[in-house]
């Protein structure tokens, strides 16, 4: 496995209900217990607010070596100067944002149906994020339940790392590690637990396994 792919691993995805202290205070922590990657998304706030957390997300990152990509806006990104976006399917196409972010960012696409997964084959991005591998209150807008199965044909087919999310705890983890996934991208798993060190770290102990 490239250093590229590890990464993925383990794969933060900060909860955009939580206030700028505690989701301070969550990636602080989840970094502490291992987690290999951290994502922004801001689906509540304004554009001003988003920087402002990103750039305090940065500033907790910093020196870590861990990679801090921005949900869905490249504007942001480039704003802060994050590591690489995360896009979904109705952000900006894939192409205009390589373009204006650069051959050396990290670009991610969520794929959430096997059309997706076909189409994205052509597309000049890093990896894919496969949503949603199960329901999750986390996100009420799921296309499509991919399961295990889906999961696993899904790394089957396609040539990019795939990252796994939705509905991923303890009671499943291994079933979707079996599938030779990339990594797991983690919300409520870690952000919403008691001690988000210990949850992270347990998530790393359980995928070395």
């Amino acid at each position: 496995m490239s250093a590229k792919v590890d990464l993925y691993r383990l794969y933060l995805v900060t909860d955009d209900k939580q206030d700028l202290v505690t989701l301070k205070n969550v990636v602080k922590e989840a970094v502490a217990g291992g987690v290999t990657m951290v994502q922004v998304r801001e689906k509540q706030r304004d554009i001003r607010c988003f920087i402002e957390i990103a750039l305090a997300v940065k500033a907790v990152l910093k020196g870590s070596g861990i990679p801090l990509i921005i949900n869905d806006r490249v504007d942001v990104a480039l704003a802060i100067d994050a590591d690489g976006v995360h896009l979904g399917q109705s952000d900006m196409p894939a192409g205009i944002a390589r373009r204006l972010l650069g051959k050396d960012k990290l670009l991610g696409l969520s794929i959430e149906n096997e059309q997706q997964l076909i189409e994205a084959e052509s597309l000049p991005v890093d990896y894919l994020g496969l949503s949603a591998i199960f329901a999750t209150p986390t996100k009420t807008d799921i296309k499509k339940e991919w399961g295990i199965s889906g999961l696993a044909n899904a790394v089957a087919q396609s040539s990019f790392p795939i990252v796994a999310i939705g509905g991923i705890n303890d009671t499943n983890l291994e079933a979707v590690i079996a599938t030779d996934v990339a990594g797991v991208a983690l919300v409520s798993a870690i952000c919403d637990a008691k001690s988000p060190q210990d949850a992270a770290r347990r998530f790393r102990t359980l995928m070395r396994r």
